[in-house]
């Protein structure tokens, strides 16, 4: 694997999943409230086992699964 290929790893995809729910709403204010955007979406994810899966469905990803 090339030094650095986003598009081959799926923590890449997570990264773009929690960054893209971290955004959406209002702002996080400060490092507290960020803190707790983040953990709510990870806790999200956690019951949604499906979307979690489909970062590997990718097909430069299939080698993952």
């Amino acid at each position: 694997m090339p030094s650095y290929s986003p598009e081959l790893n799926p923590d890449e995809y997570l990264n773009c999943d929690l960054k893209a729910g971290v955004h959406s709403g209002p702002p996080a204010k400060d490092k507290k409230s960020l803190k707790k955007k983040v953990i709510s979406h990870l806790r999200k994810l956690q019951k949604l086992p499906k979307r979690v899966a489909s970062y590997f469905k990718h097909r430069k990803i299939a080698y993952a699964t």
